[in-house]
């Protein structure tokens, strides 16, 4: 074995971590920050029923859209360069966002944003890749680069919830602009540059067709969720899967390819890529549905929510930084699926909960974060580890790729089941003026924004329907977590425990 291969990290490389957790806490923030500022913003800006989805999940289906290009361009460029001139986007988007005055540009905001983000996702991945190359010291660097991650999702909610109830909900999203600054300061004395110096120019046909492949099936799946599937739906579908296969196949052929499609034939890199979007798929759902739950149902203020979130974060905490300790002696396989049985526990309770159970939704959620901690540190590292050093930034990208894709599907699909429920079991109540009527019909949030206008039972109503529809997306996340438990166990089983 090489010098390479053995050479371990100095004190460089992890102060380098420390400043790289800074956006990847950011990141995090981003992620969940609005779920708990959401009422307020909409106070403010009034948006419809699927407005109100577009800002939530635009962020994470644009860095879906671009993660895979952005992780290519960092190996060509950089993988520092492109963190910092993404640190510098994000943090300018930010203010945008900030004091957007509409709902329509806050949505064009937060789509920007993901577009900085997706700079940002690949790049920290794939430098701390570059900077531990010992095996055991890659997957602390991972695991605690997925603990920031986590923690920064967990964060998300107290931190905006505060910062809502101090100042204003445009607030949460100033949070990036004193990070950008640590991390512009500090990144040429902390973090080395990598690049892949064999890397041929960006083949921008492989560019569009990435964006051509995902973000029309994303839209066609919101479309569906919200509207039904009909022609325009499958069009999409259909479009998206014709320049899927078109992409795949110039991956092929390309001498250097925006994404090598050979790494899918690691039967651990592809099992570990489907629990990550199924795992975020469900807790990405369910954290959007719990805290408006508490909120909305509870009657809590968001500041008295984001605290209620607190031990869901602490739990998630010690599975992310205990999950590679442990994996140390037990495979990897092993201890994802069985934090990931333990997290079904959280969805049977959540399915059975009632509009005054917050102490067993909270803790129903604290199951569910459970898993995510195991299978963000455990997975991520799977997924780098197995390819080279200077493909990492690709490999990073997928893994990002799919994370944020599942936490935005999650949003979307969970969200508007919940949301069907809801107008199905809610009848345009009489005796009431016809926009007040609309209001209560379209959502929960707006039936309480008319709640000195309408009978009180016509709000309690509303909030019986709330909680049903929470109850039945809770159980179709659960029942897509046990197939993930059942793939961790059949599909990593082979996979070595990191201490052999």
């Amino acid at each position: 074995m090489d010098a390479v291969a053995t050479r371990r990290a100095g004190a460089r490389e992890w102060a380098g971590l420390g400043l790289l957790a800074l956006p990847t806490v950011l990141l995090g923030l981003d992620v969940t920050v609005l779920y708990l500022v959401l009422p307020s913003m909409a106070a403010e800006l009034d948006p419809s029923a699927t407005q109100t989805l577009w800002i939530m999940d635009a962020y994470g289906f644009f860095i879906a859209g671009f993660l895979i290009t952005m992780g290519t361009l960092g190996d060509r460029i950089g993988r520092r360069r492109l963190l910092l001139i993404g640190m510098t986007a994000f943090a300018v988007v930010s203010v945008v966002a900030a004091f957007a005055p509409s709902a329509g540009l806050l949505i064009v905001a937060r789509a920007l944003l993901g577009v900085a983000g997706a700079t940002l996702m690949p790049s920290t991945l794939s430098l701390i890749s570059n900077m531990f190359i010992d095996v055991r010291q890659r997957a602390v660097a991972i695991g605690v680069w997925a603990t920031m991650f986590a923690l920064g999702m967990a964060a998300g909610p107290v931190l905006g919830g505060a910062l809502v109830d101090r100042f204003w909900w445009g607030a949460a999203f100033l949070v990036a602009v004193p990070i950008a600054v640590v991390v512009l300061i500090a990144a040429k004395a902390l973090l080395p540059e990598f690049a892949d110096a064999r890397a041929g120019r960006l083949d921008l046909v492989s560019v569009a067709l990435s964006l051509a492949a995902i973000l029309p099936g994303i839209y066609a799946v919101k479309h569906a969720a919200t509207h039904g599937v009909g022609t325009g739906t499958a069009v999409l579908l259909a479009a998206g899967a014709v320049a899927g296969l078109t992409f795949v196949r110039r991956q092929r052929r390309l001498d250097s390819p925006l994404l090598d499609v050979r790494l899918f034939a690691d039967r651990a890199f592809s099992a570990a890529l489907a629990v990550l979007l199924i795992g975020l798929v469900g807790v990405g759902g369910t954290m959007y549905l719990v805290t408006q739950y508490l909120q909305l149902v509870e009657g809590m203020s968001p500041f008295a929510a984001g605290l209620w979130m607190g031990p869901p974060a602490l739990a998630m905490f010690a599975a992310a930084v205990g999950a590679p300790l442990v994996a140390r002696r037990v495979r990897p396989g092993v201890v994802m699926g069985v934090t990931l049985a333990l997290s079904v526990i959280g969805y049977a309770l959540l399915a059975t909960a009632g509009t005054d159970d917050a102490v067993a939704v909270v803790a129903g959620f604290a199951f569910v974060y459970l898993g995510l901690g195991a299978i963000a540190a455990l997975g991520t590292d799977m997924v780098v580890g197995a390819a080279p050093a200077a493909q990492s930034g690709s490999a990073a990208a997928l893994s990002e790729t799919v994370q944020e894709l599942g936490i935005a599907l999650g949003v979307a699909l969970l969200g508007s089941l919940t949301a069907v429920v809801y107008t199905t079991r809610v009848a345009a109540p009489g005796g009431v003026a016809p926009e007040d009527a609309a209001r209560v019909t379209d959502s929960l949030s707006g039936a309480l924004s008319v709640a000195d206008r309408v009978p009180a039972d016509v709000v309690r109503d509303a909030q019986h329907a709330f909680t049903t529809g929470v109850n039945l997306a809770a159980a179709v996340a659960g029942a897509a977590i046990v197939a993930a438990t059942v793939l961790c166990f059949v599909a990593l089983r082979r996979v070595r425990a990191l201490g052999q």
